[in-house]
């Protein structure tokens, strides 16, 4: 396995900045278990569950994370990744070689950090002047949403991500990425679902800025995973093992939902109340024992997500169906198109 095994072409032109609206509008390219490709709609995905199956949503909520601020006379762009306890964060910082030990940095007359720790990768820990309900309502204020940077937009944000950006299931506030297949849902396609015998519920991933973190080495099986938490309550085990139980699929919405799934089942499949940090890495090869099918969007090339979705569907079967989505010009990345895996028996 090497990393060149996961790159593809893509024209700069199909990776989406805004979303479809209505979101149900969305492309939905199937791959079935008997093979093939289906080119369908986000509308369409009531008909393709079965009564008894259960959705799997993350309902982690996107923190404004991206912050602008000075350094004396320098700009100084910071991404939030994780709270370190009170006032202090771990973030990565743009610029971070002017950034040293010490230094203030003012994102705001009444909003400001001081620099403690600084790593060679561009991450460095900064100590907040408030903490608490004070600091959440400063990052309200003054921060923009995390975008990937694929996505460009002014300094200082466009208003319009505060709400393009968050699913509709956003609750628990800690992800500084959206879980983006759930952004292609809304009450109405809900509903529909519901009507349809289908069910869901939701657990809780925070999404952190690794999932952007390009690979760097020859080998995937050496990249450093990144850490992120989840919980999984013990209603929603119980549920998710009562509807395998009846003979309902576990569809999950997003590879974050996988991860976390994945990382609470045990060997025979059975879903276990879980709230910790998961590293798990999904490459080629891996046992799946917790989902039977993924709805999730188009990945970067070489990413960890990708390898993921080829794990599921087999790395051919992926190859095939990128090619598809580019020659037809479906829409890329966090704004854009979807698939949903059905992996082979």
């Amino acid at each position: 396995m090497q990393l060149a095994d996961f790159d593809f072409d893509l024209p700069r032109e199909l990776i989406a900045d805004r979303p479809q609206e209505p979101r149900e509008v969305a492309r939905l390219l199937v791959l079935p278990a008997a093979g093939g490709l289906v080119d369908r709609h986000i509308a369409d995905l009531p008909d393709l569950l079965r009564p008894g199956d259960l959705l799997v949503f993350n309902d982690t909520k996107v923190i404004p994370a991206r912050l602008v601020g000075r350094r004396g006379l320098a700009t100084v762009e910071v991404t939030l990744a994780h709270a370190l306890g009170g006032a202090v964060w771990q973030a990565y910082a743009k610029g971070a070689r002017r950034l040293h030990p010490g230094d203030h940095v003012e994102f705001a007359t009444d909003f400001a950090a001081r620099v403690g720790d600084k790593s060679e990768h561009g991450e460095v820990t900064l100590h907040f002047d408030c903490e608490g309900q004070a600091f959440r309502a400063a990052l309200e204020r003054y921060g923009a949403m995390p975008l990937p940077p694929y996505i460009k937009r002014p300094r200082g944000g466009d208003p319009c991500d505060h709400g393009d950006y968050q699913t509709i299931f956003a609750r628990a506030e800690g992800a500084v990425a959206a879980p983006t297949a759930g952004l292609h849902f809304t009450q109405a396609l809900l509903d529909r679902i519901a009507a349809r015998g289908a069910e869901w519920l939701t657990v809780t991933l925070h999404v952190g800025p690794g999932t952007f973190l390009p690979v760097k080495v020859d080998d995937p099986r050496q990249h450093p995973m990144h850490a992120e938490w989840g919980v999984v309550s013990a209603e929603a085990a119980a549920r998710i093992n009562a509807a395998r139980a009846r003979g309902g699929r576990i569809v999950a919405i997003g590879t974050t939902g996988v991860r976390l799934l994945e990382s609470a089942a045990a060997e025979s499949g059975e879903i276990r109340p879980f709230a910790a940090e998961t590293r798990l890495f999904i490459l080629p090869g891996y046992r799946f024992r917790a989902i039977d099918l993924l709805l999730t969007n188009f990945h970067l090339p070489r990413s960890t997500l990708l390898m993921l979705v080829a794990a599921l569907a087999g790395l051919d079967r992926i190859k095939a169906a990128y090619a598809h989505a580019v020659a037809e010009r479906y829409r890329f990345f966090s704004y854009g198109d979807a698939c949903l895996i059905e992996p082979r028996a």
